[in-house]
């Protein structure tokens, strides 16, 4: 019997339908090994590229992965020193790479409105951005990108400290359908550009103004009646003009609140702490509150038993806290989820209070204690504290926190 080829038999949409059955990317990249022919169609067919490159060698990727959907070129912070990527490599982009979904420059120095210009006039199927910490970027590069990339659903613009808002505007009035925004350290930002952004942007489920200090319970409130339906994460730290009337909107109108950042909101009190509990306990997952300072045992007690799906709590330096928040969890009939609690520089819970939190709870991964004065490893072994064989206790700060609450 004659041998037969099997490039010979195949065609080329036959070895494409090979190609999407691999589900393992090393397998991807051996198929591109087999010939000449298999690369050209493991590399057109490639969905997903991270690189550092200049120009020449982006437009070498663009030819060679005409379909690429997401494209990774930011920059870790330890490498901040350097620029990246560039308004010349911005051009390349977005000539070479229109099918483009997906683009993220985090840490990108380098980058000016320039290049985003370019950005909006090439990529109109982007959907998703990421230029936080790219330092230079004003209003005017931002507002070129949301009006020539009208889907965009994710846009991350962290540390942008120049960024207005007239990029919100711009953004309500070009891309409906945004659904995660990246504010944090934006200090321009204030309350009527979060109500012009909801005016038009009713969808989101995910926005960060920490440390947006012109951002109080205005904004806030117009932001959880507007997006109520959607809204699932919401963070807020060191807005210290947000207090009680935020909180209160949230509870009346986000009832599938799932994460919530409020440290160092130092006018929020129990009051508003308890309807949000009752509000959003079947939603409610994350909260942070460090520094909530007129936060007492009432309030966090309500979290603790009604929010039954919570899973990471941080009340670090609310200083009133005592061993009887822990109270009421021995009339709970079903086990916590909790998987994370900090609890740093509260000084009146003991060892004691620890105890009646770990009768309730075997999910604990993650307890911080440190400057807890009555809270030791040694006193901690002396009346025999069980904690869960994954569990790990913060005494001293030694241990990596986990990033759930930042």
């Amino acid at each position: 019997m004659a041998s037969i080829c099997i490039n010979d038999t195949l065609t080329d949409d036959e070895l494409r339908s090979i190609l999407s059955k691999l589900e393992n990317d090393k397998d991807k990249e051996i198929f591109g090994l087999v010939c000449k022919r298999w690369l050209g169609l493991q590399s057109k067919e490639r969905k997903r590229l991270a690189a550092r490159a200049g120009p020449h060698m982006l437009q070498k990727m663009a030819a060679r992965f005409s379909r690429l959907i997401e494209l990774d070129l930011s920059q870790s912070v330890s490498r901040s020193f350097y620029p990246g990527v560039t308004d010349s490599d911005l051009v390349v982009i977005a000539d070479g790479f229109r099918c483009l979904k997906v683009l993220n420059l985090q840490n990108c120095k380098g980058i000016t409105d320039k290049g985003m210009t370019s950005i909006g006039g090439g990529l109109s199927s982007l959907q998703s951005l990421n230029v936080s910490y790219c330092r230079k970027l004003t209003d005017k590069g931002l507002s070129a990108v949301a009006e020539g990339s009208q889907g965009l659903r994710s846009l991350h613009l962290d540390g942008c400290k120049f960024v207005t808002d007239e990029v919100l505007k711009a953004l309500s009035k070009n891309c409906p359908n945004l659904e995660e925004l990246g504010l944090q350290g934006c200090i321009s930002i204030t309350d009527c550009g979060l109500a012009d952004l909801v005016s038009g942007c009713r969808q989101i489920h995910f926005l960060d103004v920490n440390k947006c200090s012109n951002v109080g319970d205005s904004g806030v409130s117009t932001v959880s009646e507007a997006c109520s339906s959607f809204m699932k994460t919401l963070k807020l730290l060191d807005c210290f003009r947000v207090g009680n009337k935020s909180i209160l909107s949230l509870a009346r109108f986000c009832k599938n609140l799932e994460t919530l950042i409020i440290g160092g909101c130092r006018d929020i009190s129990d009051e508003s702490i308890k309807s949000l509990a009752s509000s959003c306990r079947s939603s409610l997952k994350n909260l942070r509150m460090d520094w909530c300072l007129n936060i007492s045992n009432s309030s966090i007690s309500c979290i603790l038993t009604e929010c039954r799906n919570l899973e990471a709590l941080d009340i670090g330096c609310c200083e009133e806290i005592t061993d009887a928040v822990f109270h009421g969890l021995g009339a709970m009939g079903t086990e916590m989820r909790l998987k994370v609690l900090k609890i740093s520089n509260c000084p009146k819970i003991t060892v004691t209070g620890i105890g009646m939190l770990l009768d309730k709870c075997n999910s604990l991964e993650y307890l911080d204690v440190r400057s807890c004065p009555h809270i030791t490893k040694s006193g901690c072994d002396v009346v025999g504290l069980q904690f869960p064989d994954f569990c790990k206790v913060n005494f001293t700060g030694s241990l990596n926190e986990p990033d759930v609450l930042l």
